[in-house]
């Protein structure tokens, strides 16, 4: 059974979503929604090449689906239901065309690095049926699109109220400046890489923008993102609380929380920081010396190297 504890987590998120009065249509019609997607996108191509690159396709259309389920099935104030769907809409957008893209050019033929190193944890695990793990991990990432990562959406679209809170708007402004520094972070590296390209110079260290002060200012920014959507949440929670039975209102609060950890677990632990560094550090000489001086995912001061 320790093939499917990965799923726990996000299938209790969803049992919880189904379970309220307010979100239990529109949870339905998600989580099937992108059980199917993800079905289709990424684990039938799983299955035929054994890869598991393919989620980076799935996840963030993933999000582009949620984002107009909710505009189409949430009953709160329209312009608050609006908003938060473009914003997880353009979230998804972002990565899920450059995600295109690279399939395109034919970059997912090869497994990316952080996948690869999943194959090294299950290996220390003892999983040994590395098809069954494949989906189980896929399975998993269409889930918190079903359950956590759809809560905060679900909450914001579901306030009637014309009024908007200023933590509302704070979220907002922490949305929008995270989003902001996550592309201009990827544009600084996309133009280091073809700088170092035309140099001919090869496994260079990116150390140049804000990758001077964070060594993934691109992974801190998204759970920034995610971080501004819970904050901008929390009005609407509080306005359930009349609607809602008061366990499963503590649940999804509780639930919002969690948005915020599987998000900075994932980004740093689970298919992030971790793996990426792994095999930056085999491969880039000057990799140790920028993790001396550099923070690795909140952004910092350079400390001066050893």
């Amino acid at each position: 059974m320790s093939y499917f504890r990965p799923l726990y987590p996000f299938l209790l998120g969803w049992v919880l979503i189904l379970s309220t009065a307010t979100f239990s249509r529109l949870g339905l019609v998600n989580g099937l929604g992108q059980l199917m997607l993800f079905a289709l996108v990424v684990c039938l191509p799983i299955w035929r090449t054994g890869r598991m690159s393919y989620v980076d396709i799935g996840w963030p259309w993933g999000l582009v689906l949620l984002g107009s389920l909710s505009y189409l099935y949430s009953d709160g104030y329209w312009l608050r239901s609006l908003a938060v769907s473009v914003v997880v809409i353009l979230v998804g957008l972002r990565m899920g065309l450059g995600a295109l893209k690279m399939w395109r050019l034919g970059l997912l033929k090869k497994e990316f690095p952080r996948y690869q190193y999943q194959r090294r944890r299950w290996e220390r695990d003892g999983k040994t049926n590395v098809g069954l793990a494949l989906q189980v991990d896929a399975t998993a990432q269409g889930l918190a699109n079903a359950s956590f990562l759809a809560l905060p959406i679900f909450i914001i679209a579901s306030n009637s109220s014309s009024e908007f809170s200023v933590f509302e708007l704070v979220g907002l402004v922490i949305w929008l400046l995270a989003f902001a520094m996550e592309t201009v972070a990827d544009l600084q590296k996309n133009r280091f890489l073809r700088e170092m390209k035309r140099a001919g110079q090869k496994h260079q260290v990116c150390d140049v923008g804000l990758w001077r002060y964070c060594r993934h200012p691109n992974y801190f920014s998204e759970w920034m993102v995610w971080n501004g959507l819970v904050i901008a949440a929390l009005p609407s929670w509080f306005a359930l609380q009349a609607v809602e039975n008061t366990m499963l209102w503590l649940l999804l609060g509780a639930g919002l929380l969690f948005t915020s950890k599987v998000m900075h677990s994932t980004l740093v632990y689970a298919t992030g920081a971790v793996p990426s560094e792994y095999y930056s550090l085999q491969k880039r000489p000057g990799y140790k010396e920028y993790q001396q001086r550099t923070n690795r995912f909140f952004p910092g001061p350079r400390r001066l190297s050893p």
